[in-house]
């Protein structure tokens, strides 16, 4: 840290903001070394290693400077990085240390991100210019190809994620961004004669700001999702993001303010531990849109609140995954993509296998295969290579979890692999998890209706395609659903027959920029990725002439 650095005798003049300050530093004397400043977008290196630091005038005032291992995350809003709040700590969640602060005023950023990206939408070209939305799309992309590896180490220390699961997540991120920059300079519209003489024009506008609500679990790629098809049709943005994930948070800011052709405004970023911004963006008149992934039991209770503007929702919400095997089904093939099913992200995916059907021919195989496999599972830090998965995201879903298992085992359900907390060695302090595996058999348990939103899995047997079928149908939830059989003709019967947004055959969690994605049921509205994510942030217009037919 500079910590040294003092200004001059004719600059030492204070006002009664910068009083408090450890030093007041003009702006052409910050050390090249220690800034990007970038005067339009006010870029700071030097923001990530200083707890408090704010604007005064043409100066710097650093406030309390820190040591250079802790990281500042700093709300982004309408071009600027923000720390206006009482700081709060954020948390390592595999050793419970505290490596950094973020500003909890979620409140007040809402309301200053709102009337920002409201002012963005009315007061610049961004509704109404295709090319520039494409190529800032495609700015964004790069701006996260350049910074991937920087996104990827906050990522994995305060996500939690094993590095190459937080890689994985980041990969994504560029594709959709460019896929998204073809589809703003399509599709704008079309015309029609309806009757002689009549002309009509079909126009596709943007609705106006949207806002991107996003979850702790996979927070880069659940956003830039519902965030660059919104940027592609023309809509300004609110990004909230919970927290525990303030950090990368705050870094996915620095990394979009390198777009150099992104109005101020069209992109705003605020996080909070509370619900307060949220819920004013829900309630929000300025707000036309609400791009929500998280639960469904979040997702009906805004969907109530904004019912009263008849606002428009798209949501991913959750799931309860059945994974269908058959006695044709390749084990050998299946056993690994069904253990990382369940472990991927820990467990913390709208997508997690977390129901296991089971053929009566194959099911003592598959059972004792996976619970081997389970038992071998390396539970680590993202901080070793060697660690299969990571942490929970905190020690509170850690007692949650277990006792959605405790609960499940007092209602029946039989353990083949307990798993559970990890409470004695190196890895106490952490919120570590070990993966669990419950025989059921009774499909109205708990364990088997709710999601669990961690890494335990049942597995319960069928005789025939007709009850796999029931059993998985059997559930509010119809996000997705995995397939397992040699029988081409079988797949295709029971993927259709399935009440679910995605089915895998022989594989699990394919998902692509191109194919839409989305919930039947109680996961969901509205799609995301493919052409039709754009669908929630568009109005139609038609546009009604009657020049009339020329004389022959």
């Amino acid at each position: 840290m500079y910590r040294n650095i003092r200004p001059k005798p004719h600059d030492q003049k204070r006002t009664a903001a910068t009083k408090n300050a450890e030093c007041v530093l003009p702006l052409k004397e910050v050390p090249r070394e220690a800034t990007c400043f970038d005067p339009k977008r006010l870029r700071l290196a030097l923001c990530r290693c200083a707890t408090a630091l704010k604007m005064e005038g043409n100066s710097i005032m650093i406030l309390k400077p820190v040591s250079a291992a802790t990281y500042v995350a700093f709300n982004w809003i309408n071009g600027s990085q923000c720390q206006e709040g009482r700081l709060q700590e954020s948390i390592d969640p595999a050793t419970y240390d505290v490596i950094g602060h973020f500003p909890d005023c979620g409140l007040e950023a809402a309301k200053l991100a709102v009337a920002a990206a409201s002012k963005a939408f009315r007061e610049t070209l961004w509704a109404h210019d295709h090319e520039l939305r494409a190529r800032v799309l495609d700015q964004l992309a790069c701006a996260f190809e350049r910074n991937r590896d920087k996104l990827l180490e906050i990522l994995s220390l305060e996500n939690g994620k094993v590095k190459a699961e937080a890689a994985f997540e980041l990969d994504m991120v560029a594709s959709k961004l460019r896929y998204s920059a073809a589809t703003a300079l399509v599709g704008g519209g079309r015309a029609m004669t309806p009757k002689p003489g009549s002309i009509s024009l079909i126009l596709r506008q943007p609705m106006g700001v949207a806002a991107v609500i996003a979850p702790w679990n996979s927070p880069v790629i659940l956003t830039i999702r519902s965030l660059a098809p919104a940027l592609a049709a023309g809509c300004t943005t609110v990004i909230k993001l919970p927290a525990q994930v303030a950090q990368t948070a705050s870094v996915m800011g620095e990394i979009m303010a390198e777009a150099e052709d992104l109005p101020n405004g069209v992109i705003n970023l605020f996080f909070e531990s509370g619900p307060e911004g949220s819920a004013y963006l829900v309630d929000s008149p300025e707000v036309s849109v609400v791009s929500f992934t998280g639960s469904t039991r979040t997702g009906r209770a805004i969907s109530s609140t904004g019912a009263r503007y008849l606002k428009r929702f798209g949501m991913e919400l959750g799931g309860k995954t059945p994974m269908i095997v058959f006695d044709d089904a390749d084990l050998d093939a299946a056993l690994p993509v069904l253990e990382k099913a369940l472990t991927v992200f820990s467990g913390q995916f709208c997508m997690t296998g977390s129901r296991l059907l089971v053929q009566d021919g194959t099911y003592e195989a598959v059972r004792d295969g996976l619970a081997e496999r389970l038992r071998n599972v390396k539970v680590g830090p993202a901080a070793d290579p060697s660690s299969d998965m990571g942490p929970l995201i905190d020690r509170a879903n850690v007692a949650r979890v277990d006792g959605v298992v405790q609960a499940a085992i007092a209602a029946g359900a039989q353990v083949v692999e307990r798993g559970g907390p990890i409470n004695v060695g190196t890895l106490a302090n952490g919120a570590f998890f070990r993966p669990a595996l419950l025989e059921v058999f009774d499909n109205s348990l708990a364990i088997v209706q709710e999601e669990t939103f961690g890494p335990v899995l049942t597995i319960q047997r069928f005789s025939d395609e007709a009850e796999a079928i029931r059993l998985a149908n059997d559930n509010e939830y119809g996000l997705s659903a995995s397939i397992w059989t040699r029988d081409v003709d079988r797949s295709l019967r029971v993927a259709q027959a399935l009440e679910a947004g995605s089915v895998w055959i022989n594989d699990w969690a394919k998902v692509y920029d191109g194919t839409e994605e989305g919930g039947f049921k109680q996961s969901g509205l509205g799609r995301l990725n493919g052409l039709a994510a754009l669908d929630d942030f568009i109005e139609h217009k038609h546009i009604a002439l009657k020049p009339g037919l020329t004389q022959r």
